[in-house]
């Protein structure tokens, strides 16, 4: 009698850099990756990574083994060394902080010190990785930037291809352009770069969130660019959410008032929405609804949180014992700060706005003011987001926690990575390269 064949189980492995509060982290996890080294500056983020899947790995360069804690170098990425792993890492992932620069700046070559694309070009040449995943701003493409952010592209082309001390980045990228032309000695030294434009709505997650994912392979690999591009095409879509309310599968999974249901549909789009073969953009409804992170999601169970009480706007009050799931007081509706509806995917989650990290995360509620007349308009009651509910919103698991004060983890979450899109391109990732090996 034949014994059936158990498939082998990859030990894929990653490095994470700028790793935040760990939502690109836990999705390249979630992925079937398995951290060997975590980075993080922050002491809040830090604590928070310690308190869930990491712990501080020491002065020791060691590799982990498989069903260890994620080790973690807390400080500065331009301290931490890497060459120890050389040969070990399937994926480096990270999202370097690259802040603005100005259009005169750019155009005379200077460029802003908190760029950190230079660290994640050195720990390629030090790990020389299979594969590479950068999350960013979309702000990266605006015309102003357009041309430094080709040259960022070319320098993740050509990593190994070192820029010298005092060369201005023009200078480098004449080289780059030339060198491109020809294929390098070595093909592990040269990575084939896929940009996308995202919106996370457009991936499940339950938010308007616009970013740029860059994804490259090293060349000697031979993987099929277009196969990947095709496999990361958007799932979801505004379309389907429109149908599905239309047509009332929403409201099978939402029992709401009809006066909420009227108004909801009252707003939506007069033309007809053609069926576009994508499922429904996720509502901050359904993030509210279930734990949209479970890698298990089943939409068969629901995990509702708890109402938060008016009456506990307090700071204090946990609603139903849920951690994190505190009321805050003096939510505000003005100009430039709409708030997030229910029955559409949320606002971006923002990590600060005028130095008040989260202070844009108003909701208005299914609640209508006290008073309102039969048959009148009725205004809805409107309060701040709860930290669990725009934990939810990011797609971080209800039992991840978050450390430091609530701006702190406000903070964490805005700077994060959801983590369903993080899962969704590192899963896009380890298939590529799962078909590339069986091609060699």
């Amino acid at each position: 009698m034949l014994e059936p064949q158990v498939e082998e189980t990859k030990d894929r492995t990653s490095v994470e850099l700028f790793a935040g509060g760990g939502g690109l982290a836990m999705g390249v996890h979630q992925a079937g990756f398995r951290p060997l080294l975590v980075n993080e500056i922050v002491k809040w983020a830090c604590k928070t990574l310690t308190d869930n899947e990491a712990e501080l790995r020491g002065d020791e360069e060691r590799v982990p083994n498989p069903g260890d804690k994620w080790p973690l170098v807390p400080g500065d990425v331009g301290d931490v060394k890497f060459k120890y792993l050389w040969g070990k890492v399937d994926l480096l992932a990270g999202g370097p902080p690259c802040q603005p620069f100005s259009l005169g700046g750019v155009a005379k070559g200077d460029e802003d010190k908190r760029n950190m694309f230079p660290e994640m070009f050195r720990a390629i040449r030090d790990i020389q990785p299979r594969a590479v995943i950068c999350e960013n701003v979309q702000g990266l493409l605006r015309p102003s930037f357009r041309q430094y952010f080709e040259y960022i592209e070319r320098e993740l082309s050509l990593p190994f291809v070192e820029r010298q001390e005092g060369t201005d980045w023009r200078e480098h990228d004449k080289i780059l352009r030339e060198r491109l032309e020809r294929d390098p000695a070595d093909p592990r030294e040269k990575y084939q770069v896929v940009t996308t434009r995202v919106n996370a709505a457009d991936y499940g997650v339950p938010q308007i969130r616009n970013r740029i994912i860059i994804v490259a392979f090293r060349s000697d690999l031979g993987v099929d660019l277009e196969r990947f591009k095709r496999s990361i095409a958007p799932t979801h879509s505004e379309a389907a959410l429109i149908r599905s309310i239309r047509d009332g599968s929403y409201w099978e999974r939402h029992k709401v008032n009809a006066r909420v249901r009227a108004l909801v549909e009252k707003r939506l789009p007069r033309e007809e929405v053609f069926d576009d073969g994508k499922q429904p953009w996720r509502t901050l409804r359904d993030a509210l609804m279930y734990d949209l992170a479970d890698p298990d999601f089943d939409p068969e169970k629901k995990r509702q949180l708890p109402k938060v009480s008016w009456d506990h706007l307090d700071r204090i009050t946990a609603a139903g014992g849920v951690p994190y799931h505190v009321g805050w007081p003096d939510a505000r509706i003005y100009a430039g700060h709409t708030p997030n509806v229910l029955d559409r995917p949320a606002k971006t989650v923002k990590a600060g706005v005028h130095g008040v990290p989260g202070g844009e995360s108003v909701m208005l509620t299914d609640e209508v003011l006290p008073g309102t007349a039969a048959g009148e308009t009725p205004t809805f009651r409107h309060r701040y987001m709860t930290v669990r509910e725009t934990a939810r919103v990011m797609t971080f698991p209800d039992g991840w926690q978050l450390a430091g004060p609530r701006g702190e983890q406000m903070r964490q979450l805005g700077n994060a990575v959801p983590v369903l899109l993080a899962r969704f391109f590192a899963n896009a990732v380890a298939k590529a390269l799962d078909e590339a090996d069986e091609r060699r």
